[in-house]
């Protein structure tokens, strides 16, 4: 294994995602939280990853998931805020308290409310 060659994170650093990205994690997240809400949390328990059922816990306020889950609000914030801005921009979100992250979900949260 001495010979392995190491892993570079420098492109996850520079990555910036646009607007269209971010609308576009909007539209998969809401459509999560709505088969959630059709069809409950059994479908879906092996189908997505223990972030992923965070993610639309988190989404949907379900409390008791997240707890199941170990996940708690500034996890789930902090984990999506690199998804949102990558690594930099994440990074001021952070330091900012997550506010556009947050932002993020409420706006996420009425597109659930009105239905996708």
């Amino acid at each position: 294994m001495a010979d392995a060659e190491r892993i570079s994170w420098d492109h996850l650093k520079t990555r910036q995602p646009t607007d269209a990205d971010r609308a576009a994690l909007r539209t998969a997240l809401v459509a999560r939280a709505l088969e959630v809400k059709q069809h409950g949390w059994d479908p879906y328990r092996d189908a997505w990853t223990s972030g992923e059922l965070a993610d639309v816990a988190y989404l949907l306020q379900d409390t008791a998931m997240l707890e199941e889950l170990e996940e708690h609000e500034g996890s789930v914030l902090t984990r999506y805020a690199g998804n949102l801005y990558g690594f930099n921009g994440a990074r001021k979100d952070i330091a900012a308290g997550l506010v556009g992250t947050q932002e993020w979900f409420a706006a996420a949260r009425a597109a659930v409310a009105a239905g996708g």
